[in-house]
This record gives structure tokens, C-alpha cells and sequence, in this order.
């Protein structure tokens, strides 16, 4: 018999307005030829966005920017929270109940967005969810697992295509941090349990400390001008980064998935 009820459990449901705008500009910025290069209208997915559909709404603002015809899909597990994200369904945005199966009748989707939904998992159980929600996505697709904090100033994501992970992002509120390796605090399942000496995402937000504390000197002309120093250190060490200046300067470094992969 075919199975009919969403697949996953109910997420604690915490969202704030403005919480994943971190990831919403680095979607409609350096991805943003993924929206552009669909033939169709492309689909994005918010998947568990919890007690208020705010973060689906602000996604299709941001994202209709760069393509006018996106179709955003808030897809909750818990009816009550999509019935609250009915009033506001209007053209390119719809809300249906739903899990990892991410149903979308029979359409698959250009970006899958799971903010906070695998952190109440356990680490073995990520593969699995990855390689599923993977297999909803089109040629072109990519799916972003993500962490964050309750307002949105630190977070962390691992983006993945259908050939798996790609890259780990972290993305701080510069003004005001003390160090770079909080962000420990809010990886993804799948490395925040991994963030231990012999990792090499610990060897990751070490680097970044380090290089933090060296570009102390600089601290006088801002954190901006700072941290784009530390991008330009790690870089220089060696560290495959895979964004530039526009993104350091914003507090974002991106580097790629194979100098992060759990051992």
C-alpha cells in the first residue's frame, strides 16, 4: 500500500521574521542562476517552516526578484501550521501539508530549503534525509540544510545537488563578534557533533579563530574591512573558498565540502 502520511516529525516550530535572510540572499545571489537558468517556472521549497509561515513569505519576495515566476511551497507536517499560511497563498506562493516526501504533484523542485528541520535528528539519520529530499530536486536543483540562530545573526548550511554536498557556508552579524568560531554552535547535524580535534571542520573554525586573532590589527577599521582580511588569509593558506570579496563583506565564507566532510 502506498503510503500517504508525510514522512519526518513535527519540528519544535520556533521562527522568527527575518531569521533566514542569510541564506535567502546567498539563494537569490551567487545560486541565483540555478531560478534563472529553469525552462519553467522554477519551485522553491520551505520545508518545516514552522509555527508562522513568515519565512515563506519573505522567500518568495526575495526570490521573485531574481525570477519573476517562481512558484514558493510552504510545506509543514503539522496541519495546523499550514492552515495558518492559507489567508496568505496568492500567485507564486502556496502552502500544503507534507514532509520529507516534499510532494509538489509530480513536479520536482529547483531549491529545497530545510532550515532547523535535521537539528532534531540524530546524525545518522542525515544521509538518508539528504539522499530523499535530493531525489525531489531537478537537474539544476539544490537542496540547503541549515542552522541558525533564533534572529537570524549566526548561521551555518550545507548546500547539496543530486550528486551530494557541495559546500558548507557560515554567515556572521559582524559587528560586535568576538570570534568567528561561535558559529560552532549552530553547524548543521551532520558536522555540529563533529566539531572536535581530528575533525576537519574543527581543523575549519580553528583556522578561521586563528586568522581572526592575526587580523586583531585591523580591528580599528571595522569588522568588515577585518573578516575580508581573514577570507584573504585562509585563502592564502590554502583553504578552498569558493565566494569572493561580495560575500566576505557581508560575513559569509563558503568553502568546499571536502575540506569539511566528516572524517
Amino acid at each position: 500500500m502506498a503510503r500517504t502520511s508525510p514522512i519526518g516529525t513535527v519540528t519544535r516550530g520556533t521562527t522568527n521574521p527575518n531569521r533566514l535572510r542569510r541564506c535567502d540572499r546567498w539563494l537569490a545571489g551567487p545560486q541565483a542562476w540555478r531560478l534563472r537558468s529553469a525552462t519553467a517556472s522554477p519551485i522553491a521549497v520551505d520545508l518545516g517552516y514552522g509555527a508562522s509561515p513568515v519565512t515563506a513569505v519573505e522567500l518568495h519576495e526575495r526570490l521573485s526578484a531574481v525570477r519573476p515566476d517562481v512558484r514558493v511551497v510552504g510545506i509543514e507536517i503539522e496541519p495546523s501550521r499550514v492552515e495558518l499560511g492559507r489567508p496568505l497563498e496568492g500567485p507564486g506562493l502556496t502552502f500544503r501539508l507534507g514532509g520529507f516526501e516534499v510532494p509538489l504533484d509530480g513536479e520536482s523542485a529547483t531549491v529545497v530549503r530545510a532550515f532547523n528541520v535535521l537539528r532534531q535528528y540524530s546524525e545518522e539519520e542525515v544521509p538518508g534525509a539528504w539522499d530523499r529530499l535530493c531525489s525531489r530536486l531537478t537537474p539544476e536543483g539544490l537542496l540547503v540544510d541549515g542552522t541558525c540562530d533564533e534572529i537570524g545573526r549566526l548561521a551555518s548550511w550545507v548546500a547539496l545537488d543530486r550528486s551530494g554536498p557541495l559546500s558548507l557556508t557560515c554567515s556572521w552579524h559582524l559587528r560586535g563578534l568576538a570570534r568567528p568560531g561561535v558559529v560552532a554552535e549552530r553547524l548543521p547535524k551532520a558536522l555540529i557533533h563533529r566539531n572536535v580535534p581530528g575533525e576537519r571542520v574543527h581543523d575549519w573554525l580553528s583556522a578561521v579563530d586563528a586568522e581572526w586573532a592575526r587580523q586583531a590589527p585591523l580591528a580599528s577599521y571595522g569588522a568588515r574591512q577585518r573578516f575580508v582580511a581573514v577570507a584573504r588569509g585562509l585563502r592564502e593558506a590554502g583553504w578552498p573558498l569558493l565566494d569572493g570579496p561580495a560575500r566576505w563583506r557581508l560575513g559569509e565564507l563558503t568553502v568546499a565540502w571536502s575540506a569539511v566532510a566528516p572524517s
